[in-house]
């Protein structure tokens, strides 16, 4: 919707897939701002106790669809900067020059982002490993390397 709302200041000194992705990225951190405002509910916390359920305690559970989980949690505790930077290059596919266009970043921040987010991930995945694969909030990463 963001994006319809935008055309109108298209301006075409980008390509619109860069221009749109950078919509995308502003709309998504301004919904992440408004949820961390907005108080926690009973259906919060239900939504929290029902995806922190363990892989034992869910059977028939496809084990991508865990594993699909536990990155998405990871990912969530990861600091905003190093999350859409990773998702960027790692699940969306653009390279690091469109990533620094769409973050309006230098692309060598580019880079040093998506290095630490990566091994922040690494962590976070590993402690989800090593407690016995518990989804639920995994514990933040720094940003430290």
């Amino acid at each position: 919707m963001a994006i319809v709302r935008g055309l109108p200041r298209f301006d075409h000194r980008s390509a619109f897939s860069t221009w749109s992705y950078r919509v995308a990225t502003n709309a998504c951190l301004d919904e992440l701002r408004r949820r961390s405002r907005r108080p926690i509910t009973g259906l919060d916390v239900e939504v929290a106790q029902a995806t922190g359920s363990t892989r034992d305690d869910a059977p028939g559970l496809d084990t991508s669809l865990a594993d699909r989980l536990d990155l998405d949690a990871a990912l969530l505790a990861l600091a905003p900067e190093f999350r859409a930077a990773v998702v960027l290059r790692d699940q969306i596919g653009l390279d690091y020059a469109e990533i620094a266009e769409v973050l309006e970043i230098p692309a060598g921040t580019v880079r040093s982002r998506i290095a630490r987010g990566r091994a922040a991930l690494a962590r976070s995945l590993a402690v989800s490993v090593e407690d016995g694969n518990q989804r639920g909030a995994p514990r933040r990463p720094t940003a430290e390397p």
